[in-house]
């Protein structure tokens, strides 16, 4: 049985470590979209098997206000993956909104997390498919696959461009995550906008990947203006210090909803009175950018937590 993804904002996400009760409880107790607690590359192998017990107390025990409760568990090809799902899920499943797949190469790896999740659904009586997946881009190979990855599951909410890991696989010299050597440009314009290509064919968020220097505010704000700028729904953070920007600059500002509404009441009263455009401060306004427009009233209305009516006419 196949049901309606959960609509879910992602403007911020951010990861905590899940061997770190203290901090785990700091995450939960902000205003990011989606709190993960990370049990893969932020936990030492030794402590890995004592962090999902983590996990499990933060599910049960914390409020986590309005934020998506999430944690990525071990990639597929580790000894611990199996039952970073099993224990987790078992213990506090109901309590459990989205699992984080780290270093997918294709769907199969998907199609594993997903079918562990069904059968512990049917076995302790969770509620059918309503624990969503993120998928993390991490390696040359994920990108060759990319559009068949995010449409391996009908679990899958987002894909999420993992820099890190995917520099290193593409024999990138930068350094330290979300480093680029000035006047580089864009060094990911091209993955960003693979990543954005099939999550929106596959309906489904594009989220950008951290930005490692929490104290540089212009970068990150840089960084996460330029994603936003080409399609991207959200990024990931490291630190409460970076989740207001986030917030800030993956939704519509007053001025860009004012626009919009303004574009989109032109062109209705255009087609009302049978006409196929409209003027807007001498700009043409067409069916075309209506639809840019309406866009961005959805998404206003999404991050206000409240619904627009808007017909297409």
């Amino acid at each position: 049985m196949t049901v309606a993804r959960i609509p879910r904002l992602r403007r911020s996400e951010l990861t905590t470590p899940g061997s770190n009760p203290a901090m785990i409880a700091k995450a939960v107790a902000t205003d990011a979209d989606v709190v993960i607690i990370d049990l893969e590359d932020a936990v030492a192998p030794d402590e890995k098997v004592a962090a999902r017990s983590n996990v499990v107390h933060a599910l049960l025990g914390s409020d986590w206000g309005r934020s998506a409760r999430a944690y990525r568990i071990n990639s597929v090809d580790t000894a611990w993956c199996h039952d970073d799902v099993i224990d987790v899920v078992s213990r506090a499943g109901a309590h459990l909104d989205v699992v984080v797949v780290p270093k997918v190469m294709a769907a199969r790896e998907v199609w594993f997390v997903d079918d562990l999740l069904t059968q512990l659904e049917l076995k302790l009586g969770l509620e059918p498919q309503r624990i969503g997946l993120e998928v993390l881009i991490e390696e040359a190979h994920a990108l060759t696959a990319i559009d068949s990855i995010a449409r391996s599951s009908p679990r899958v909410e987002a894909l999420v461009l993992g820099v890190g890991d995917l520099a290193a696989s593409l024999g990138m010299r930068l350094g330290h995550i979300g480093d680029v050597p000035d006047g580089a440009g864009d060094v990911w314009a091209s993955a960003r906008h693979r990543l954005i290509v099939a999550a929106r064919a596959a309906g489904i968020e594009a989220i950008d990947g951290p930005f490692g220097d929490f104290r540089d505010d212009d970068g990150f704000g840089a960084s996460a203006s330029s994603f936003a700028l080409v399609g991207g729904s959200g990024k990931w953070c490291i630190h409460p210090a970076q989740l207001e920007a986030a917030n800030r600059i993956f939704a519509p500002s007053p001025a860009e909803v004012d626009e919009a509404r303004a574009a989109v009441d032109a062109m209705n009263a255009a087609i009302d009175a049978g006409h196929g455009a409209a003027s807007v401060g001498g700009k043409m306004i067409d069916a075309a950018t209506a639809r840019g427009f309406r866009h961005v009233l959805e998404r206003a209305a999404a991050c206000d937590g409240t619904s627009i009516v808007e017909s297409e006419t």
